[in-house]
């Protein structure tokens, strides 16, 4: 039944109350040039009776005159609405349709696939909770496939519909079907992307559209329209961390000082304290207005005014955090930046950067490198042209209160406005939430110091071989890596204590302890646990030239930088011993609660929940640190060096 037959038999009243707290599901389609797009939205809005008569009516009007199939109306034309669109049969512009089903509303974004309209797609794309990647079974999957996928996931979008077009053209071919999801499948593991949903459709028939066919009995999933109806996407939204971008500050007398703006994620409430990013001001909540009236509690998106317990200087541009969980403050971010302008990127060029509700000059300083989205391997490239994407350095004159886009869209984007025509030539996600400039500066410094720096190890009159004899022993490295609490220091300390009652040299390393002192300077980004694990190594190093053995407790979750300490030390000494325990055990055994922080959003990058642990393929000693006591893995690492003739 159509939404206006519910209007007549209950009323405005009673379709409101039965229908009007629906949940909203943003979503695009994309993909290649004819691959069925337009069609695709035009059948689920007319066989979800969504369409009203005279808009029908005027659609087989143009049919007649722009229309491909025959003497039946052409769907696609309910979205193609520009003339240019008509005449030359593709999508050109965003068009957005909205619709509802009983179940729950909807907003499309239809976007071209045309790669000289790739910033129209990515814009489109920006607000989405699903895309709807649409592949011609006759093609399979092209470069203008693949770029889409790639910036949808880069947009952090989490769930794809690989919609199969056209299947009546390919006989319903269950075969070519699997063709193509093995194809898809094979590039999409390169894509953080975790929900991708295959489903093998043909728009112009209407088969497995809104209702399902006859023609494909092999399938027996649920037609897309049920699909999209039954996904869940309320968690994908950060209801965790309080962002609310001031963009007005609101004053009709004077016994009233509101503070307007959408809040970008977390929760609200009357009463709750909170700070104000950048001046650190605090303050209670007082009050939350809305169109409606008051509330006590507003949540991501909802568009308020705030008044406060205090009187505290705020301007458009500041905003109003939770005390304890404030973004990163930085004049200078990392960033993936997709180009719009048809004039390439300059370096060093003075642009606007509109983040959130502030606007500031900024400069791009650096191109780490441009992303060839057919391959999705990194090249180095001097600029950007239009549609190409890179990872910048961006400079800004007044600090930006910002978090990685993977973690919140709001504060985690923006836009770079040309300062002499008022264009927007380029969109950015932020790739950490601690500009990583100055760690790569430093180290690209001390790379430089490092070629004007000479040996002196041949006046060394100690040798190491020298402090081997007097040990009486061969000193080594036992790197111990596993997952938080998966009882690696544990065991490093007890190891270090058998070997010590055995007269041997030895020294156990924690990596929290070295975080302590040597590596003080570093966060938990990717590039600085990579340097971490780097110093940690060194230091073992230099343990070795010393005639002592170290016992390195780390996560470094990492293979490459595991194969990079091995290298370090030398492959002679270096032994990989793997804490082997499962996520679950390591969380009940987590008396700090550091897994719990993390999943509730408070803290990032920690390792088996929102940073990945690569396993070790081939480790030196296997150890079962959940069923094993301590003692017994002690056991079993003694045994391993009395078996290489490490220790007697």
């Amino acid at each position: 039944m159509s939404y206006t037959h519910q209007l007549d038999e209950l009323g405005i009243e009673g379709y409101l109350a039965r229908y009007g707290n629906r949940s909203m599901l943003r979503l695009l389609t994309c993909g290649s040039v004819d691959d069925g797009k337009s069609t695709l939205i035009g059948r689920l809005l007319y066989d979800s009776q969504t369409v009203h008569d005279d808009v029908l009516a005027a659609t087989a009007k143009a049919s007649a005159r722009y229309g491909t199939t025959g003497k039946e109306v052409d769907l696609a034309l309910l979205v193609d609405g520009l003339q240019a669109e008509r005449e030359q049969g593709i999508t050109i512009d965003v068009a957005h349709r909205y619709f509802a089903t009983d179940r729950r509303k909807f907003i499309i974004a239809d976007t071209p696939g045309h790669v000289q309209y790739t910033r129209n797609m990515a814009t489109g794309a920006s607000n989405c909770d699903l895309a709807i990647i649409l592949i011609d079974a006759r093609q399979g999957v092209l470069e203008q496939t693949r770029r889409h996928s790639f910036l949808c996931a880069l947009l952090g979008i989490q769930h794809f519909v690989v919609a199969v077009n056209k299947m009546d053209l390919v006989d319903w071919s269950e075969q070519r079907f699997d063709e193509i999801r093995a194809q898809y499948t094979e590039f999409a593991a390169r894509l953080e992307v975790r929900d991708i949903h295959f489903l093998p459709l043909s728009a112009l028939k209407g088969e497995n559209v809104v209702f399902r066919g006859e023609n494909m009995p092999w399938f027996q999933g649920a037609p897309l329209l049920e699909h999209l109806e039954t996904v869940h996407v309320a968690s994908d939204r950060n209801l965790v961390d309080l962002r609310f971008p001031v963009q007005l500050v609101l004053r009709p007398n004077l016994d009233f000082r509101g503070f307007c703006g959408t809040l970008a994620s977390g929760v609200l409430r009357v009463g709750d304290p909170i700070a104000v990013v950048p001046s650190g001001r605090q303050s209670r909540v007082k009050g939350i207005h809305t169109f409606r009236g008051q509330v006590e509690e507003a949540f991501a998106p909802m568009a308020v005014t705030v008044t406060l317990t205090d009187e505290v200087d705020i301007s458009r541009g500041d905003m109003i955090v939770a005390p304890n969980n404030a973004p990163a403050l930085d004049n200078a971010i990392e960033a993936m930046l997709v180009w719009f302008h048809q004039e390439p990127m300059q370096l060093g060029k003075q642009y606007l950067v509109k983040h959130t509700t502030l606007q500031t000059a900024a400069a791009v300083t650096d191109l780490r490198y441009r992303i060839n989205v057919g391959t999705l391997r990194r090249e180095p490239a001097a600029t950007l042209q239009m549609n190409e994407i890179g990872r910048i350095r961006l400079e800004t004159a007044r600090p930006l209160a910002a978090d990685p886009y993977a973690k919140n869209r709001g504060t985690g984007s923006f836009i770079l406005i040309d300062r002499m025509n008022n264009a927007t030539v380029g969109a950015g996600m932020i790739v950490e939430r601690r500009s990583a400039a100055e760690t790569v500066t430093r180290r690209r410094d001390s790379a430089d110091a490092g070629r004007n720096v000479r040996s002196h190890q041949g006046r060394r009159q100690v040798t190491p071989q020298m402090r081997e004899q007097q040990a009486g022993h061969r000193p080594f490295v036992l790197w111990l890596t596993g997952l938080p609490r998966a009882g690696k220091t544990s065991l490093a300390y007890a190891l270090e204590k058998e070997l010590f009652d055995c007269n041997h040299r030895v020294h156990a390393l924690d990596g929290e302890v070295l975080r302590q002192g040597l590596s003080r300077d570093l966060g938990f980004s990717g590039a600085d646990r990579a340097e971490h694990q780097r110093r940690a190594a060194e230091v073992a190093k230099l343990h070795l030239t010393l005639g002592f053995s170290s016992i390195v407790a780390l996560v470094s979750p990492l293979r490459s930088d595991r194969e990079q300490a091995r290298a370090i030390a030398g492959t002679e000494h270096f032994f990989e011993l793997f804490c082997d325990a499962p996520l679950a055990t390591c969380e009940a055994r987590d008396t700090d609660n550091l897994y719990a922080r993390a999943r509730a959003g408070e803290i990032d990058n920690v390792t088996g929940i929102d940073a990945p642990y690569e396993t070790p393929t081939r480790p030196d000693l296997h150890l079962d640190t959940m069923r094993d006591s301590v003692a017994a893995n002690v056991a079993k690492v003694m045994a391993f060096l009395r078996q290489r003739g490490l220790i007697k």
